[in-house]
């Protein structure tokens, strides 16, 4: 249907490239619809996928424009609403944007979490985790062993050098609660029930085929279990913006309903509510 990338210029009359009934298909609505650096052949591929697309959806288009009621085809009402609803939805945005407080200071965090602890429980275990991986063919590997599992600073900062140097991945920000799932994801362990081994396991060694991983567990909450603020601190910031949000916009919907009043831009005609 379509032989070259040449229909897709523009001359000065224009050709059909495709018709169904009294409606036709030219070149030009086709511009913009395949990426700039297609080779011809994915060009044509393209291009007549998205003439088939075209007629098809214009023979139902058809058929249903035939067979529908008028009622049925009437969209004026909902169009008019979808309209409106995004006319003010976007003016609703703009006032945010200008109005809207975003700094939420740590007390009204703390304070909503300590109010609201029952919204909070885990749907996951979650831990506070140092995990490595490294090459068996990496050097050091006796010092390794003896540093993931120290709460010293100087081994820990030793640590820090050792990973940044031949880790092929590690997390060790062990003050920063992460769902157990990422690290089951990341290290070759074997659990068959999450909740014994947190309570049971401390320090693992375990390997693949190339890889050793050392994981050393500070710290878990389970499922069900009330989250640490730290872990829900984002969370509990987002809600107090909405909170915000839907404040300013009442206020605003008031401010203009009170100003309409005073300037009597609207009024109910009691024969509309008997």
């Amino acid at each position: 249907m379509v032989s070259s990338c040449q229909l897709f210029e523009k001359n000065k009359e224009q050709k059909a490239i495709a018709r169904v009934n009294d409606k036709y298909l030219y070149p030009d609505e086709l511009v913009g619809i395949i990426p700039q650096k297609s080779t011809p052949e994915d060009s044509v591929t393209i291009a007549n996928n998205y003439i088939q697309k075209w007629i098809k959806e214009n023979l139902m288009l058809a058929k249903a424009e035939l067979n529908l009621k008028e009622s049925q085809k009437d969209f004026k009402k909902q169009l008019d609403d979808y309209r409106n609803t995004l006319i003010i939805y976007t003016y609703q945005e703009e006032m945010i944007s200008q109005r809207l407080d975003t700094l939420v200071l740590a007390q009204e965090i703390k304070e909503y979490y300590d109010n609201n602890k029952h919204n909070f429980n885990l749907k996951d275990d979650i831990v506070k985790v140092r995990y490595i991986k490294v090459s068996k063919n990496a050097p050091q590997l006796k010092k390794i062993k003896k540093l993931y599992r120290s709460t010293k600073e100087e081994d820990q900062k030793k640590l820090s050098d050792y990973v940044h140097q031949f880790a092929e991945k590690f997390h060790l920000n062990e003050d920063e609660w992460i769902l157990f799932d990422e690290v089951l994801k990341e290290v070759p362990l074997q659990v068959s029930n999450k909740r014994d081994y947190l309570k049971n396991i401390k320090n693992v060694e375990t390997e693949d085929s190339l890889s050793y991983y050392f994981v050393h567990i500070k710290d878990y909450k389970l499922e069900s279990d009330v989250a640490p603020l730290t872990f829900e601190r984002y969370n509990i910031k987002n809600i107090i913006l909405n909170k915000r949000k839907l404040e300013l916009i009442n206020a605003i919907k008031k401010d203009l309903y009170q100003e309409a009043i005073l300037k009597k831009e609207f009024e109910i005609y009691e024969e509309s509510t008997q």
